[in-house]
């Protein structure tokens, strides 16, 4: 084991960032010609990325998986992007978003990075802005802005319950400017499939093009990944059917040190599973709990009845609902954050209240805010005294101007109508805080590669606030490794074009193609899917909301077990010559059933709760989660040894000196 450094500067905390660019090394404009930079995935991270780093000069290839840019899951995002611009006047500040992220991560982030990114995050706004991205706007033309769990201001810019999807648009067109000059050659529909590493050095990547099924070798000076997070490990997620860890994990096989995997978030607020032939779940975003309530019946008779169709959710009255997040937060409300949310609602419904077949969901109501903003509505319009079919009209209007994509997107899965009834909603997996282990420049512990956006560990801690996600990606993508890469590539003006005719990518072409030709002339007798879904349960049984020793090394011997039936058993139709989205998968699966076991060790040595990583033995009498500052104050890197079992673990000591760690509280 060894102590990682993480190249924090030196310096007041306010002050880092700032010294750090001023005492690193630049590329001349001129040089930057001569520079080549790949970039895997064109999501929010790696499109702001790709597009800024070939603004400056660069020659970039960026790769990804989709037929567009515009498919990254990225563009799923709703809710909205945090940043310190205090537009409300409500108190906000850098220092206080910054508070709030470590806080909400349950003081397992950096300082450093943390305070980095609340200080660019004011600028990820112009930007976007100056991309023509259109945000909300209050009545007088002012940007708009809202509230996100754990938190007590208002930071949240939004574009209706699409931010995700406009804010990807701008990189998208950021992105398709330096393709018509030239500065960025788009490989799409191609999958990295092994890192290239010449003289310690990453030079390049071994992809496959998707739809012809070629093996392609592409060089450069340095490798970024930004291929987002592992959530579909679980099987089951709010993430696109196509969201991998492969990229990540290839990178660590061959030595980048891979860090937290057990430090994932369970969203609240997501449509419930309905059975077993759901391959993906749907998302409800978090700015809904704005104005939603959530509640379950006080009565177990009641959620009985309710489960058995034998009474509605509108039968109960407002004494005969248990508002529990109001109730055990009171300073918070429904706007903890999504940990804490996630396991209240997952207590409640294990008590035996939840409301749906499954007696896994509970209530997210309308009915408050539509009743609120339909009294103020006809106030605005000079009517005191309107009806109730009135305000219900005026207040349904509001709701639907804020969220009418997501209640129109409830209605079309669900088949109920929201303004009429409460939601469904119940906690799903949905984000990585865990990735690849990276220094304050963003740069893995192999020279040359960085990593960005979701698929690094570097901002959240423990559990990520509500839209610190997207904040992150364009954080990264604009603002701070188009600074860090340029003191690597540096040291590399004069070496030249890389070539792709060496020994290092011959074996690297060589091991991929071994890996696709056992899987396609395995011949075994069970689809991808089905190990996939194995490992998903075990996954979401034993590593999921809640977890303890005894399932934790049961999932570590189950999933090593299902891995080698995988390796026995798998089949694999088709050639790998060709477009073989089963052979895709393969590839995938084949990853996530290692990462699986290695997420399981992660979790099982970690003694403590914390965030999103809740240990049922580490809890207070309150249930609320219990952590062990004295012994697991540090990042957990781990690093491959040929067996995911047995990696072997490094730490990086995490150290507060500009604000009191204490237990977090949200009542």
């Amino acid at each position: 084991m060894s102590i990682l450094d993480s190249k924090i500067p030196k310096g007041p905390l306010a002050d880092k960032w700032t010294k750090h660019k001023n005492d690193i090394n630049l590329v001349n404009p001129a040089n930057k010609r001569n520079i080549d930079v790949i970039m895997v995935g064109t999501g929010l991270a790696g499109g702001s990325a790709a597009a800024t780093l070939a603004e400056l000069g660069y020659n970039v290839k960026t790769f990804c998986y989709q037929d567009s840019p515009r498919r990254a899951h990225s563009i799923a995002a709703q809710g909205g992007i945090n940043a310190a611009k205090n537009y409300q006047g409500d108190g906000d500040s850098t220092y206080r978003l910054f508070y709030d992220t470590i806080k909400g991560g349950d003081y397992r982030s950096r300082e450093a990075n943390v305070y980095r990114l609340a200080e660019v995050s004011a600028n990820i706004i112009d930007q976007c802005v100056a991309q023509g991205v259109p945000f909300a706007r209050e009545y007088g033309g002012m940007l708009d802005n809202r509230s996100f769990g754990g938190v007590l201001v208002s930071r949240t810019f939004y574009a209706k319950g699409q931010t995700g999807q406009q804010l990807l648009l701008g990189a998208y067109a950021a992105m398709n400017r330096q393709i018509n000059r030239g500065k960025i050659t788009p490989y799409n529909r191609h999958e990295m499939l092994d890192l290239v590493i010449v003289d310690g050095k990453a030079r390049g990547i071994i992809a496959r093009d998707l739809v012809t099924g070629k093996i392609e070798r592409h060089s450069a000076h340095a490798v970024v990944i930004a291929s987002g997070g592992y959530g579909n490990v679980f099987f089951l997620s709010t993430n696109a059917m196509g969201s991998n860890v492969t990229a990540s994990w290839k990178i660590h096989k061959r030595g980048a040190y891979f860090a937290n995997p057990c430090y994932t978030q369970i969203h609240p607020t997501c449509i419930p599973v309905s059975g077993d032939h759901q391959s993906k779940l749907t998302l409800m975003s978090e700015s809904l709990r704005n104005d939603g309530r959530i509640w379950v019946p006080k009565k177990k008779e009641d959620a009985e009845a309710i489960r058995n169709g034998k009474k509605k959710p509108t039968d109960l009255s407002a004494e005969e609902r248990d508002y529990y997040l109001e109730r055990r937060y009171p300073s918070f409300g429904n706007l903890v954050p999504r940990d804490v949310a996630s396991r209240a609602a997952k207590e409640r419904c294990d008590a035996g209240y939840g409301v749906n077949k499954t007696g896994e969901a509970v209530y997210l109501d309308f009915a408050s805010a539509i009743e609120r903003y339909g009294k103020e509505q006809a106030a605005i319009h000079g009517n005191h005294n309107p009806s109730d079919a009135e305000i219900k009209k005026l207040g349904t209007q509001v709701i639907e101007s804020k969220y009418g994509n997501l209640f129109q997107m409830y209605e079309k899965i669900v088949d109920e109508n929201p303004y009429e009834t409460p939601m469904m909603i119940y906690p799903a997996v949905h984000y990585t805080m865990g990735g690849v282990w990276v220094d304050y420049n963003l740069q893995s512990t192999i020279p040359g590669c960085y990593v960005t956006g979701e698929a690094n560990f570097s901002d959240h801690g423990a559990n990520r606030l509500g839209a610190s996600a997207l904040m992150q990606g364009l954080a990264d993508g604009y603002f701070v490794l188009p600074y860090t890469i340029g003191d690597y590539l540096s040291k590399d003006i004069k070496t030249g074009k890389i070539s792709t005719e060496t020994k290092e990518f011959d074996e690297a072409e060589s091991r991929v193609r071994e890996l696709l030709n056992k899987l396609v002339n395995n011949n075994g007798t069970h689809s991808v899917d089905y190990f996939h879904k194995k490992l998903g349960k075990i996954m979401w049984d034993k590593c999921g909301m809640a977890r303890n020793a005894e399932d934790l090394k049961s999932a570590m011997s189950e999933i090593r077990a299902l891995r080698e039936e995988f390796w026995k058993d798998v089949k694999v139709p088709g050639g790998m010559d060709e477009m073989n989205s089963e052979l895709e998968k393969a590839t995938r699966v084949a990853d996530f059933l290692e990462l699986g076991e290695l997420f399981a060790k992660d979790a099982l040595h970690r003694n403590e709760s914390c965030g999103g990583h809740f240990r049922e033995e580490y809890q207070t009498e309150e249930g609320e989660a219990l952590r062990d500052d004295e012994n697991f104050m540090y990042v957990a890197a781990w690093e491959y040894t040929g067996d995911p079992g047995n990696e072997v673990l490094h730490k990086e000591e995490l150290d507060y000196e500009n604000i009191e760690v204490k237990s977090r509280s949200y009542k």
